[in-house]
């Protein structure tokens, strides 16, 4: 199996031992790293959670690009919700980044994350051929 590092400054750095995202094998599949509201050019958390979704799926999105994709590449989104009540506001905001068919998603409600985030995306993508 081959691994490579995607690395974009476009996206908040790595703040732990882990990459933004890991392309592997033929280069088909990448496995993106949990992106919170981070602003990767303050590394400072944007405030609110519809500022956060919003700053999750621009991170996401720069993600995919480092890769050679996009976000409607992605095959399958986990969502980490501080509040279940707030996965409303992720499906509209969600809408307008991604296009049917949406990708295979999970929502579960967590008690912490990172850096007082109040939402956490992380995703598998499959480039197209």
């Amino acid at each position: 199996m081959k691994k490579q590092i995607i690395q974009t400054a476009d996206a908040p750095q790595a703040i732990g031992t882990y990459s933004q995202a890991i392309r592997v094998s033929m280069g088909d599949t990448v496995y993106l790293s949990g992106q919170i509201g981070l602003d990767p050019s303050t590394m400072q958390m944007v405030g609110g959670i519809e500022a956060q979704i919003q700053q999750v799926f621009l991170n996401l999105k720069a993600v995919t690009a480092a890769s050679g994709g996009v976000l409607g590449d992605i095959a399958k989104l986990n969502v980490y919700l501080i509040d279940l009540d707030d996965f409303t506001k992720v499906n509209k905001i969600m809408a307008s980044y991604f296009d049917q068919p949406y990708p295979a998603r999970a929502a579960v409600g967590v008690v912490a994350l990172p850096r007082g985030a109040l939402v956490e995306m992380d995703a598998i993508m499959v480039l197209k051929g």
